[in-house]
């Protein structure tokens, strides 16, 4: 009758692993699995002393990482909501007040860069719709996961 070997070896993952593991992951797998299918394939590698080591230091490096891009961001913030930071754009308008055309995220990130230094992607900007009038609108900026900033932008007459 077959029996079944119930040798473990712990392989720490490479990549993601449908139903097995994450990447990173450190996990018990059959010796087979791990020998035949894992290693040879790149998904794993055998979690020995060194590896265990190499893997301890890349959390500590992107705990590093994540810690400054957090402290940057709120600093950001800072800048972005104090009362004296309002991004000045000109736009062609009607008797109304009301604009020919809009202003773009992409429009609000260059000012922003040009006027205060600070380089943002224009998709991290969130207008609920483009700005089609005079005045001062407050825009929503994702800088992180984790902090949110607004800021005043003033849209006055060409």
């Amino acid at each position: 009758m077959y029996q079944r070997s119930d040798l473990r070896m712990q392989v720490i993952f490479v990549q993601d692993v449908k139903g097995r593991g994450k990447r990173g992951e450190v996990k018990n797998v059959p010796d087979g699995y791990a020998q035949n299918f894992l290693i040879p394939r790149g998904l794993a590698k055998q979690a020995t002393k060194k590896a265990l080591s190499e893997l301890a230091g890349q959390e500590r490096s992107k705990e590093k990482h994540e810690a400054e891009e957090l402290a940057e961001a709120k600093q950001i913030k800072a800048v972005l909501e104090a009362d004296d930071t309002v991004v000045e754009l000109k736009g062609k308008a009607g008797s109304d007040g009301r604009m020919f055309g809009s202003i773009s995220t992409k429009q609000i990130a260059t000012a922003l860069a040009d006027q205060y230094q600070i380089k943002l992607n224009k998709r991290k900007l969130e207008l609920a719709a483009p700005i089609k009038a005079l005045g001062y609108v407050t825009v929503t900026v994702k800088l992180h996961h984790e902090v949110e900033a607004k800021m005043r932008v003033h849209v006055a007459e060409k």
